[in-house]
């Protein structure tokens, strides 16, 4: 199991707890990669944010949403319909970020079915979260994949991290990464 540990603000804040202690359990559980994602917060507290992860974390680090802040990570994670606000066609909003964060740098995108994944194949990407797996208390989702997230993970021709409602104990034959948020802090 590779550890893609997602470092929700809103999580932390609800939950009492510093970047440091959230880091530190990633860490812990041999985190390959850390995402952080801030909704709501400006530009330059997430900006701040990924300079303290880069600061105590080694590992790659994503940024969900806020490319224009690609200097301080290692690439950066797009849902569908944050694409769909950069273009209505997923494709030509991949190529636009593309050009904006370059190839030395990693793009992966949120797929939740066979056809999105399908579709995602065809781009310049390195990975998909593919998900839900089962429902979450942290998101309403209303399209829960189950056992089937494995069978269409085998149709990804990019790395897979399993979204969504996902346990470090979940087994996964076309999976890479376990994408884990709110089941670090439980």
């Amino acid at each position: 199991m590779n550890l893609y540990a997602l470092c929700d603000q809103d999580l932390l804040d609800a939950h009492k707890m510093s970047l440091e202690i959230f880091i530190d359990l990633a860490k812990e559980n041999n985190a390959e990669v850390i995402q952080y994602r801030n909704k709501t917060a400006s530009t330059d507290f997430i900006k701040t944010q990924l300079i303290r992860i880069r600061k105590i974390f080694d590992g790659f680090l994503i940024v969900n949403d806020a490319y224009e802040l690609i200097e301080f990570c290692d690439g950066v994670h797009l849902g569908q319909e944050d694409l769909k606000n950069i273009d209505a066609d997923i494709a030509t909003a991949v190529k636009i970020i593309r050009k904006v964060i370059t190839n030395d740098k990693i793009l992966g995108i949120s797929t939740h079915n066979e056809q999105e994944v399908l579709a995602a194949n065809k781009m310049d990407l390195n990975y998909i979260g593919l998900g839900a797996y089962r429902s979450t208390n942290t998101k309403n989702i209303t399209n829960i994949l189950g056992d089937s997230l494995d069978i269409i993970a085998a149709k990804s021709e990019h790395f897979v991290g399993a979204i969504g409602g996902v346990n470090l104990n979940d087994k996964f034959q076309n999976v890479r990464y376990h994408v884990i948020g709110s089941g670090l802090l439980d």
